[in-house]
């Protein structure tokens, strides 16, 4: 079965096997097994392939849980022996185990990122090969679920930004965001989709696509390649040509051309926990150069060579960047 099948079956595991793998996985993330304890759970892995299938989805699911920031998610990591924690981390494992009362709630914003069908934590990068031969990078705390069928094939981007480079398939292929639905015109064509708060924003580097705000009455936009555009659910902002950052996190980097220090750290908080705060005395001052995003302490160390500021730790969680004096 692949993945995408997988994920649409999901909500027929049975809630009491369901039940039984959030147990067994519990009482394993308590301490390690007994040797007894150990033989029972492989009895009851091989007992039965619903046994199987329910466990291999309960641990993709707890895997996923260090990229959610809720309280709740925050209760299932922390504290390990607690009941608090136990409760938690059951519920949350319930949700996504796929009784269809779970399968529902995949609609709401906190546990759509969480049960996506490919989703990435803070600070997490990589490169994902879809069935139809399509390229997708999936940037840090983003999320998409795909739906590919006989007719056509379906990429919603739930939380995020990805850069797509679309494959050579008779099927449509259509990406759809809050905003509106965005179609590639050819195969080969690479663009990247990034979700805002209440806007869409598209950047095209080859090919082109068709661009489509879910309230707009008309055929919509043609985007070309070098294009980039901001779109809400009514209508798109003045086309723009692609500027030096246009997709270079998906080669790890991320590149300021005369960009506002406030808006440099906006986007490198993306990329690391906690808060990243810009003192207002210095938001204006402009940065350029290419910084490799695999180490955000080292960007924050460089700003400092680079810019009359300093950088205030008060813990690895919570920094400013200030005037220096």
């Amino acid at each position: 079965m692949n993945q995408n099948a997988e994920s649409l079956n999901k909500s027929d595991i049975p809630a009491p096997i369901a039940e039984q793998a959030v147990s067994w996985l519990i009482e394993m993330q308590s301490g390690t097994l007994e040797p007894r304890r150990q033989q029972a759970w492989q009895l009851w892995l091989n007992g039965n392939p619903e046994h199987q299938r329910a466990w291999a989805h309960i641990q993709r699911v707890n895997q996923r849980l260090s990229g959610l920031s809720s309280p709740l998610a925050h209760a299932a990591i922390n504290a390990p022996k607690s009941s608090g924690r136990r409760q938690a981390l059951k519920l949350l494992l319930l949700l996504g185990a796929g009784s269809a009362a779970g399968w529902g709630l995949r609609e709401q914003a906190v546990l759509q990122p969480l049960l996506a069908d490919f989703h990435n934590g803070i600070g997490q990068r990589r490169k994902i090969a879809l069935s139809d031969g399509s390229q997708l990078h999936l940037n840090s705390a983003s999320a998409v679920d795909v739906r590919f069928d006989a007719q056509q094939r379906l990429i919603k981007l739930l939380q995020g930004e990805i850069l797509l480079t679309a494959a050579d398939d008779p099927r449509p292929l259509l990406l759809t965001t809050a905003e509106g639905s965005i179609r590639p015109n050819m195969a080969g064509s690479r663009f990247d989709v990034r979700q805002l708060d209440g806007r869409s924003q598209i950047a095209v580097f080859s090919g082109a696509v068709q661009l489509k705000p879910d309230n707009f009455p008309g055929p919509g936009l043609q985007l070309q390649a070098s294009q980039q555009v901001s779109f809400g659910r009514n209508s798109w902002d003045a086309i723009r040509p692609l500027d030096a950052s246009s997709g270079a996190w998906a080669d790890g980097m991320l590149v300021a051309a005369h960009m506002r220090l406030q808006d440099f750290l906006g986007e490198l908080s993306r990329y690391r926990r906690g808060h990243l705060n810009c003192d207002a005395k210095v938001a204006d001052l402009l940065i350029s150069g290419s910084y490799p995003l695999a180490d955000s302490e080292r960007i924050l160390d460089l700003l400092e060579v680079a810019l009359p500021v300093r950088v205030k730790r008060f813990t690895r969680y919570w920094v400013s960047v200030e005037a220096r004096v």
